[in-house]
C-alpha cells in the first residue's frame, strides 16, 4: 500500500530540514505542494528532481480526487508554503481523504512558526492556544477572543502585515493590556522579535511599518484576574454595541470578559440604547 508523507519544511532558513525528511522528498514519485515557485527553491538547492504538483487552498477541491488516484499507485509527500503541513493550510484534507481510504499517513516532522515563536517569546510555554490566522471580520474576531480570553494559557496567531494593526487593537479591546511577543520573519535574514505589552506593540508597528509575516504570541489571563464592576460591564457593553454587536453577541463576548453570567450581562444590556 503506497505511502502519503507529510513532510515538514523550513520556515525560512534551508538548512532547517532533516536528512530523513531529504531522502523522503528525493525516493517518492510526487511532491504535492502549496506553493510550488517555493518547494523548487528548496528542491534544487539540496538537488532534489521529484516532479511537484500544487497542491493550495484554490485547488484543493479540484486536485484532490487526482492526488487521492495517485496516491493508489505510489507513495507522495505533501509539502506546505513553509513548516508542517496541515497547519493553517489546506493540507489536512488530503490526510483526512487518505487515512479514510486506509492509505497509510506517515508524518516526517519539521519546524512550525508558532512553536518556534512560542519558544523565542519567553512567555510561559506549558500550556497555549494556537489560533492560527485570526478570522477577518472584526464581529467574528471579536466572538474568538471572547472565548479565549478567561483562559490563562498563553495564546498564539498567525498575521500578515497588511492586518497586524487591526489585530492588535482587536486583541487589546479583547483582552486587555497584556504582554505579547510581535515575532516577524522567524529563521530569515530579517529575523526580529519584539517583546512588551499590546499597548507598546500598536506603538512600534505604527513608527515601524510591518514587513513580512507575523506570529503573535500573547500572555494568557492574569491569575489575579477578578469579576469585573457593574460601571465596567456597561462601559463595556456599549462599547460593543457601538460596533454594531448584537445585545446577545455582545453579552456573550463581554460575559467572557468580566466573569459575569451571559444572562445577566444580557439584562443588564436591555438598559443601554444600542
Amino acid at each position: 500500500m503506497p505511502t502519503l508523507y507529510v513532510v515538514g519544511t523550513p520556515i525560512g532558513n534551508l538548512e532547517d530540514i532533516t536528512r530523513r525528511a531529504l531522502r523522503v522528498l528525493s525516493e517518492v514519485r510526487l511532491i504535492a505542494a502549496e506553493d510550488t515557485r517555493k518547494a523548487r527553491v528548496l528542491l534544487a538547492h539540496y538537488e532534489i528532481a521529484t516532479p511537484v504538483t500544487s497542491y493550495f487552498a484554490g485547488n484543493e477541491q479540484r486536485k484532490l480526487a487526482t492526488l487521492l488516484e495517485a496516491l493508489t499507485e505510489s507513495d507522495m509527500a505533501l509539502i506546505s508554503e513553509a513548516g508542517m503541513p496541515g497547519i493553517s493550510d489546506p493540507g489536512y484534507l488530503l490526510i483526512q481523504a487518505a487515512i479514510a481510504r486506509g492509505i497509510d499517513v506517515v508524518p516526517v516532522p519539521g519546524p512550525s512558526a508558532h512553536t518556534t515563536a512560542l519558544v523565542a517569546s519567553g512567555l510561559p510555554t506549558d500550556r497555549f492556544v494556537f489560533l492560527g490566522f485570526l478570522p477577518r471580520k472584526a464581529t467574528d474576531r471579536a466572538t474568538v477572543l471572547a472565548e479565549v480570553a478567561p483562559l490563562r494559557a498563553t495564546l498564539v496567531c498567525y498575521e500578515s502585515p497588511r492586518r497586524v494593526e487591526a489585530t492588535l487593537h482587536a486583541l487589546h479591546a479583547a483582552l486587555g493590556n497584556r504582554p505579547v511577543a510581535l515575532c516577524r520573519e522567524m529563521t530569515k535574514l530579517y529575523e526580529e522579535v519584539w517583546r512588551g505589552d499590546l499597548v507598546g506593540a500598536r506603538l512600534h508597528i505604527q513608527a515601524q511599518a510591518p514587513r513580512g509575516e507575523y506570529t503573535l504570541v500573547i500572555g494568557g489571563a492574569p491569575e489575579d484576574a477578578r469579576r469585573w464592576e457593574a460601571d465596567a460591564v456597561r462601559e463595556a457593553l456599549s462599547d460593543h454595541l457601538a460596533r454594531g454587536l448584537s445585545r446577545s453577541q455582545a453579552a456573550r463576548e463581554v460575559a467572557a470578559l468580566a466573569g459575569w453570567p451571559r444572562r445577566q450581562v444580557y439584562t443588564l444590556s436591555l438598559d443601554i440604547e444600542s
